[in-house]
């Protein structure tokens, strides 16, 4: 391996599924992890800072880089940054785009992390969507990073090469679940919930997911919840 292809940027939101994408990453050889954490308005911002940097002592990150976007909140559109829009009930078997989706958020975060891979010479920028984010998220398909990849390549200096990497793009919350239990992710470090920082409301679409996956895999969502219906 070059020095390039040892290092990569990994999107860090404070979940578990950007969490597990970081040990994904170190799995797949790449020795120095640059987080990128972006505070953009969302209901719990800080516990989700607390938990992207948190996950960059666990992964010895060579850097951790906060951004704050507030633009995305004055744009509005989603319930995660707009007071007056409520995060609703989930709904684990909805087809439709929820309110918690921020409009085109992916494409904003992911242009971020290029120049920060380009500055910082990384081969790869980590995301951690899957199968059932884009299954509501338009920015979480795998025909969106395809094509995002293009504009990398387009967009950046002819010797920069830089691949977008959504490991989990194909896979359920269950199954990156597993991965990350494999892998040791400390899932106590992690926050999903869409409503609150302390407890997790356990009944957003968020929390559903997450707890679902534990679940499916008879073990214990090691966070603290209001209420832990079963999925």
């Amino acid at each position: 391996m070059t020095t390039n292809d040892t290092r990569a940027v990994v999107l860090a939101s404070g979940g578990m599924d950007s969490a597990t994408a970081a040990y994904e990453a170190q799995a797949r050889g790449y020795e120095e992890l640059y987080l990128l954490h972006t505070s953009y308005g969302q209901n719990t911002e800080q516990r989700e800072f607390e938990c992207a940097r948190a996950l960059a002592d666990h992964v010895d990150a060579a850097d951790f880089c906060h951004v704050e976007t507030s633009h995305l909140q004055r744009i509005g559109g989603s319930s995660l940054t707009d007071d007056g829009m409520d995060v609703t009930e989930a709904d684990t078997d909805s087809d439709e785009i929820p309110s918690s989706y921020v409009p085109f958020r992916n494409a904003n975060l992911l242009s971020m992390a290029v120049s920060y891979a380009e500055a910082s010479d990384c081969g790869a920028v980590f995301i951690g969507a899957h199968s059932e984010d884009f299954s509501g998220y338009p920015d979480c398909r795998p025909a969106f990073f395809e094509a995002f990849q293009q504009v990398v390549d387009v967009g950046t200096k002819p010797e920069t090469d830089i691949e977008l990497v959504a490991p989990f793009v194909e896979w359920s919350k269950t199954d990156i679940a597993e991965r990350g239990l494999e892998l040791g992710v400390p899932y106590a470090d992690t926050w999903s919930c869409y409503r609150s920082d302390e407890p997790a409301c356990g009944t957003c679409d968020a929390c559903a997911f997450r707890l679902q996956a534990f679940q499916a895999l008879g073990e214990r969502d090691p966070i603290g919840y209001e209420r832990r219906p079963d999925y």
